[in-house]
């Protein structure tokens, strides 16, 4: 009887297999795009059967676009499948196998984007587990992805599951785990990225348990500005390491940028992606047939000038003890397992962004069985384009009964959406800051207007309101706009200066809100993550008065007096920052997606980079 396939899917190649099923490269047959499909045999048992849905679950809560994303999960009468994002590139077992160690910058690369990946599950609550050289993807771009959450589990779960070369001290001894089990682990690849060999060589488990447990941290192969790195990620008390992936990629980045410069990353990348496109005949969308082989747009992305090869991807190689597909058998029972399952349990994994807590959001009978479906649940094409223009208008008013002269006050305006209320929906949103910096205007005229009175003298020279606009992305799926106003004040004839920022999804027709732009994590505690990751900058002064800038933490809501946030730009979030009155002035800060990558809503992200 022939294999079942999920429907909808053409197969192209199987990618490999083993005793938990097979993994195969597949096409949507509607949209074209490549999927990989984690196959579990008809006749697994139900354990086995749990043991998927778990995965699914795990995979559903995370979304970064440092994880592969999970579509869908299809149960049928003949067999279960899961149904995730093709990442083409070869796994970081495969570059090390290659070419022995990294450079210390293209090794930080890899530790961050795998750190940044961790940062989006421990943001759910969901620790890894089975971080591994195995376990990550390079693709051409040099950005890599985290795949197999096949053994993740909530934090505070207790269990020896891993794979020993990696595991941290409390997987040992069966305790609970958390976010600082994965930066254990993560920080052991990254040593042997940097030393070309794992940190703890015995072959004999009890052996490999002793080192893990007691052994003196080796730094003696890692550069002496990275030392310190080491030995906070590998502390054998876990309360003495960073509390999670986020944190850590904050310590990781200082030390980068004192070791090597502010421009390291932009090397680590060139040099990462350089390193896998020696390794591109092993790409599972070039060996099938479905992206480019090695060479023009192969070699931009390795200079950082071009994308990578082939849209989404498939995983690298698999784990001894699995058919070695190229392409993501990423464990299945390898050797040097411990634990129930073992290490990589999952044969393929990725994540998806909009899964529920408990996986599905909708479920609709299909033939021959039941597909819980996520928001996104198939391999989404290309979001619908608007031919939408943004133009500048402006609004010119005398309000005496205010003393306000408003003069070419700027502000943009959308035409050519189909959808007519949203259109007016957006241009209300789009000219509210003009017509709410006059509103306070009037609240501060209320206040003042008394002591004016008092005084007998006149009020002076109309007040004068100034708004300018500037733009970030202006379509076709994305409009951000930032508004610069100068809001006059009465007191020694003064500015009270406000930046506002406006974020429309063309595509839905709607207004982002901090809340539907970053993360929970990142807005929580009074965004006090997002303001270590985009600190204000250096003060403004002249000497006599200090002129510091508010950090983000400071603002209770983001925007207001001291930043805006954020303006999206073709790459990179921009936030602006100002100042009151006599220390009036401004200063920008622009963060390259990836680098907030784990504070943003994963569909925003997507939004952003046009995918």
């Amino acid at each position: 009887m022939a294999a079942w396939e999920v429907s909808g899917f053409r197969e192209v190649r199987e990618l490999g297999s083993g005793g938990q099923g097979r993994v195969v490269l597949a096409v949507h047959e509607e949209s074209g795009a490549p999927v990989a499909i984690k196959y579990l045999p008809a006749q697994a048992g139900e354990e086995d059967r749990d043991r998927f849905r778990h995965e699914a679950r795990m995979l559903g809560r995370v979304g970064s676009p440092h994880v592969a994303r999970l579509y869908r999960l299809v149960e049928s009468e003949r067999g279960t499948a899961i149904v995730m994002e093709a990442v083409n590139g070869a796994s970081l077992k495969e570059v090390l196998s290659h070419h022995g160690r990294l450079e210390p910058e293209a090794a930080l690369t890899v530790l961050k984007g795998s750190l940044l990946g961790l940062a989006a599950a421990h943001a759910v609550g969901v620790v890894h587990r089975d971080y591994k050289p195995a376990n990550v993807i390079v693709p051409a771009d040099g950005r890599s992805k985290l795949i197999d959450f096949g053994i993740a589990t909530p934090a505070g779960t207790a269990s020896g599951a891993g794979t020993p070369y990696y595991m941290a001290p409390e997987q040992w001894r069966n305790e609970p785990a958390s976010p600082a089990t994965d930066v254990y682990a993560a920080t052991c690849v990254f040593y042997e990225c940097i030393a070309g060999r794992r940190p703890y060589p015995a072959a004999d488990r009890m052996a490999l348990m002793a080192q893990h447990a007691t052994a003196p941290v080796p730094v003696d192969d890692v550069p002496e500005p990275l030392r310190p790195l080491v030995v906070r990620g590998m502390a054998k008390n876990a309360a003495e390491r960073p509390p999670g992936a986020a944190a850590f990629v904050d310590e990781l980045e200082q030390a980068a940028r004192a070791a090597y410069g502010a421009d390291w990353e932009d090397r680590g990348v060139r040099t990462l992606a350089a390193t896998a496109v020696t390794l591109a005949a092993l790409f599972p969308l070039v060996a099938a047939g479905l992206a480019a082989p090695a060479g023009a747009g192969l070699v931009g992305a390795a200079t950082g000038a071009g994308a990578a090869a082939g849209a989404g991807g498939a995983t690298g190689a698999g784990a001894a003890g699995t058919a070695a597909g190229v392409g993501g058998v990423a464990g299945a029972g390898g050797a040097g397992t411990a634990g129930a399952g073992g290490a990589g349990t999952g044969l393929l994994a990725g994540t998806g962004a909009k899964v529920a807590t408990a996986l599905a959001v909708t479920a609709a009978v299909a033939a021959g069985g039941v597909v819980y479906t996520v928001q996104n649940d198939d391999p989404p094409a290309a979001p619908p384009v608007v031919n939408v223009a943004a133009t500048t208008r402006t609004h010119s008013a005398n309000l005496p009964d205010i003393n306000l002269v408003v003069q070419g006050a700027e502000y943009a305006v959308v035409s050519g959406l189909p959808d007519r209320a949203a259109q007016q929906r957006i241009n209300q949103a789009l000219r509210a800051p003009v017509d709410q910096a006059v509103a306070d205007y009037r609240a501060h005229w209320q206040e003042v207007r008394p002591d004016l009175a008092a005084g007998g003298g006149p009020v002076g020279p109309p007040m004068r309101l100034n708004i300018k606009v500037s733009y970030g992305q202006r379509g076709p799926r994305l409009l951000s706009v930032r508004y610069m106003i100068e809001n006059p004040v009465y007191a020694g004839g003064g500015i009270s200066p406000r930046v506002k920022s406006v974020n429309v999804d063309l595509t839905r027709g709607r207004i982002l809100t901090p809340a539907d732009i970053f993360t929970p994590a990142a807005l929580a505690d009074d965004a006090a993550l997002l303001s270590r990751r985009v600190p204000p900058p250096p003060p403004l002064g002249d000497g006599q008065v200090d002129c510091p800038f508010t950090p983000i933490s400071g603002l209770r809501l983001i925007g207001g007096v001291a930043a805006t946030g954020p303006m999206f730009a073709s790459d990179r979030l921009v936030f602006t920052f100002r100042q009151r009155e006599q220390c009036a002035g401004d200063r920008t800060r622009e963060i390259p997606y990836p680098q907030l990558a784990d504070l943003l809503k994963p569909e925003v992200l997507r939004l952003a980079q046009g995918r």
